[in-house]
């Protein structure tokens, strides 16, 4: 029988990353899910899983501090031996016009978005390294790529992302370890779910599909990214946006 591979998904108790956790579930994975608050339900989210014939450890930590991210990847080793591939979902936004940013806002989301993602993928890829194999793929947005008013903070650090990724892409591809990113646009979520009708129909007005993503569309093509179907792929950004971004 072939030995399951494990994930590793930051951010992964809700929104994106749930679905990117579910996806990976169905797909035969065991998972390490991270979560931050406290008032995350971890019952209700073993409860999800259950139909899914996967091992699921669910661990806190706050992906902006380094030795809260050692300790999760330590008991990650500790649970499953390896982490096979690492999704670096965990992110924030605090919106504001640069004008009016006050400076907590701005560093509190390049800490979590941007510096989480070094401190997570500095912890996981010694054990990748020793392996000769792994996948990382980090989330990024389409703000990244082209910008928008208003997320100068979030924008920056989604940017970074990608610097990040192609950076790391060439440091690892000879120890077969493969790194790539996505770049999602307008995704359907509990965020988007408060908009009003009006403010969702002229999103939907400038994107060519004429629609918001689902989750799920996401999950996949991290999947895929992970895969053995992307095995000559490695330093891309793909765009999942319905075509706002060509």
């Amino acid at each position: 029988m072939e030995e399951r591979k494990v994930a590793l998904i930051t951010g992964g108790a809700r929104g994106i990353g749930k679905e990117i956790a579910k996806e990976f579930a169905k797909n035969g994975y065991d998972l390490v899910i991270n979560y931050v608050s406290d008032n995350t339900d971890t019952k209700k989210i073993q409860q999800e899983f259950e139909n899914f014939e996967t091992k699921l450890c669910l661990i806190k930590a706050d992906v902006s501090n380094f030795t809260s991210c050692e300790e999760m990847v330590k008991k990650a080793i500790e649970t499953f031996g390896k982490i096979d591939v690492l999704v670096n979902n965990a992110g924030i936004t605090k919106d504001n016009l640069l004008m009016r940013m006050k400076e907590e806002e701005f560093d509190r989301v390049i800490e979590i978005n941007l510096k989480g993602t070094f401190n997570v993928t500095k912890q996981v890829i010694p054990y990748m390294i020793k392996k000769r194999e792994g996948s990382i793929i980090n989330v990024s947005s389409v703000v990244g790529v082209c910008g928008n008013a208003g997320q100068c903070n979030y924008s920056a650090s989604k940017a970074g992302i990608i610097g990040f990724t192609k950076s790391l892409a060439k440091e690892l591809a000879s120890r077969n370890i493969r790194v790539n990113a996505v770049a999602p646009g307008f995704i359907a979520t509990d965020m988007t779910e408060v908009l009003s009708d009006a403010v969702k129909e002229n999103i939907n007005s400038q994107i060519p599909l004429k629609r918001m993503g689902e989750a799920s569309e996401v999950a996949k093509v991290v999947k895929f990214l992970a895969s053995e179907d992307a095995s000559y792929i490695t330093g891309q950004v793909i765009n999942i946006d319905g075509g706002m971004v060509m």
